[in-house]
């Protein structure tokens, strides 16, 4: 059995710790521009802790350490810290102290907590400040120990930016940025200062490869009312790019000078979101010239225009004929046997790619087959890998990054016999699912107000799930956008026509199954109602939901005649790409219940 390096990685934390005079510091998951996923070079907290999922924050003080996770992870988290001497700590449950208790109850007053400002955003380190000022604790940013303590550190990627046609985009970056200047006015502005990748991706029309399964570039872009400033990299500037930028109107500036640029050439009021800026740049701009608010970008952005629109369903189709050819391949394969989860990704890899205008995977895909489909976030490794045996549930949840849209998609598959409770399992789910794709709501509702549609035929009989029910996508970005999303608490944005919006209730048993049944669904009008005009979605994913291990009786008429009528919808649409055979088994898979 190897030995974990964690626990020699945790000690040379330490051993940085010491020479700082601080007694505790802290790891979020994040990079500078607070990204859900971030390229290798800021992976720090999978680093000191060896646990890869996309959320969760460590925290290490000279005699214990910690790691914090949602639901998504647990399982997860579990078998990846064993052997590194860090202690799991489930977010939301009821005996899990947050982090400023940990440390309360850790350290002594007049204690230091480092962190390294640059990957902190500035709400949360100001918010733990607070806290941990109650028992006389000081939060110090201390700069990054990544520095000198991980030998083996990835370089920052080179890999050059190239210009997102608009073609695609719909709207050039000069009408996006003349926008932005007429929110200016709306804040009593004279700058924005953007952080977040994809809003940044968004407003100039570039793309990138910086981040595995997200195309964005790594920069920062300050917009005033005369000029545009781009803080980037040289190496990502081709002749084609730096042209672009420059008949934009764009000045580029190296990416390093960002903090000082803001410092020696700071406007007078200055727009950011203070969720979405580091806790460095934060204290690079003087109290009295801050406006702190939500970013214009974030609605404009999760608006599809017309262009958007046509060029989503587009993707969708070609999607759909890829996981048709998929599905239909893996009815044949399993029986043969030799087929494993991480086979089956690479099979539906390459079925994408043959489609036009694939540029890759929008995240690394979840193929959990039984028990491993419990792990809400699975992935497979090659000491994981299970094979596929005509027998239970393959939850399959993945995605692609078109040029013209990206896709996110969970079926789970019924690959053999299925046990009463799967059956059951999997109908409240799918229950759950079409009675959210139904829904009509007047303007102004927010998806947290949606939620419950999704959860109630479950909550009946007493089964929940811990995650979202649905997220906004991005158009040849990122899989999870904001500011839209149908979750349980906390998101009061009002659902507008044009924003996507994922629909994926689930059930996981430990140590058995997982289900998840997930399609995207796009915010349309529904005409007009008692007290104003009401909307509705369109579901725009095409594929086969299997119908193996439905309790037909358990469903209402309207959720059956809303099944049969998506299924003719995926037959019609993708049967005419379909060679006869194919045609043949999507006919079955689609008729009516």
């Amino acid at each position: 059995m190897m030995t974990s390096p964690i626990p020699a990685r945790i000690e040379s934390l330490r051993t940085f710790m010491r020479t700082e005079g601080i007694q505790a510091f802290i790891i979020p998951s994040t990079d500078p521009h607070l990204s859900e996923y971030v390229t290798p070079h800021w992976r720090s907290r999978e680093w000191i802790s060896g646990f890869t999922g996309s959320a969760g924050t460590a925290v290490v003080t000279l005699s214990e350490a910690g790691l914090w996770t949602d639901s998504r992870y647990f399982l997860q988290a579990e078998a990846q810290l064993q052997g590194s001497g860090i202690v799991l700590y489930k977010e939301k449950m009821p005996e899990t102290p947050s982090i400023p208790a940990f440390l309360k109850a850790h350290l002594h007053p007049g204690d230091t907590v480092g962190i390294d400002g640059a990957v902190f955003a500035s709400t949360v380190a100001k918010q733990l400040d607070c806290e941990l000022a109650d028992a006389d604790i000081r939060l110090c940013p201390v700069g990054d120990p990544m520095e000198t303590i991980w030998t083996d550190r990835p370089a920052l990627p080179d890999t050059p930016a190239f210009v997102y046609d608009v073609k695609y985009a719909g709207q050039t970056c000069v009408e996006k940025i003349a926008s932005l200047r007429e929110a200016l006015k709306t804040h009593s502005a004279d700058a924005l200062f953007l952080s977040a990748l994809d809003e940044i991706a968004w407003t100039l029309n570039l793309r990138g490869s910086d981040v595995e399964c997200n195309p964005v570039v790594i920069c920062y872009l300050l917009v005033t009312t005369t000029g545009v400033h781009c803080f980037i990299r040289p190496q990502k500037l081709t002749p084609e790019v730096s042209g672009y930028l420059k008949e934009s109107g764009i000045t580029v500036h190296p990416y390093d000078s960002t903090i000082t640029y803001l410092r020696d050439n700071l406007p007078d009021a200055v727009l950011f979101n203070p969720a979405q800026t580091n806790y460095a740049v934060y204290g690079a701009i003087p109290p009295a010239n801050r406006v702190e608010d939500s970013s214009p970008v974030a609605p404009m952005k999760a608006v599809r225009n017309d262009t958007e629109v046509a060029g989503l369903h587009a993707a969708m189709l070609r999607d759909g004929i890829a996981l048709v050819k998929f599905q239909r391949w893996l009815e044949q394969a399993v029986p043969a046997g030799n087929e494993t989860e991480m086979s089956a990704d690479r099979k539906l890899c390459a079925l994408r790619a043959e489609q036009p205008l694939f540029m890759g995977t929008s995240f690394e895909t979840i193929a959990g087959y039984q028990a491993h489909g419990a792990i809400v976030h699975y992935t497979a490794t090659p000491e994981t890998d299970a094979p596929l045996r005509p027998k239970g549930y393959l939850l399959i949840d993945s995605g692609a990054q078109y040029m013209d849209g990206t896709t996110d998609i969970t079926r789970t598959i019924a690959l053999g016999e299925l046990s009463d409770e799967e059956k059951l399992d999997y109908t409240l789910v799918l229950r759950g699912h079409i009675d959210l794709a139904m829904a009509h709501f007047p303007v102004g509702t927010c998806g947290i107000q949606l939620d419950i549609l999704a959860r109630q035929p479950m909550w009946k009989h007493r089964k929940n799930y811990l995650h979202g029910t649905g997220h906004g996508v991005g158009h040849f970005l990122n899989v999870h956008e904001g500011p839209q999303a149908v979750r349980m608490e906390g998101n009061m944005v009002a659902l507008k026509p044009g924003m996507l919006i994922s629909d994926e209730p689930g059930i996981y048993r430990e140590g058995s199954h997982g289900i998840r049944t997930e399609n995207l669904l796009l915010t349309v009008p529904a005409g007009e109602g008692s007290f104003g005009n009401y909307l509705k979605f369109e579901t725009v994913t095409l594929c086969p939901i299997c119908k193996q291990g439905i309790l037909k009786e358990l469903m209402t008429e309207e959720e059956i005649a809303w099944l049969n009528n998506y299924h003719r919808t995926v037959y019609d649409k993708l049967a005419p790409h379909l060679n006869n055979e194919e045609q043949t088994w999507l006919r079955e898979k689609t008729s009516e219940l």
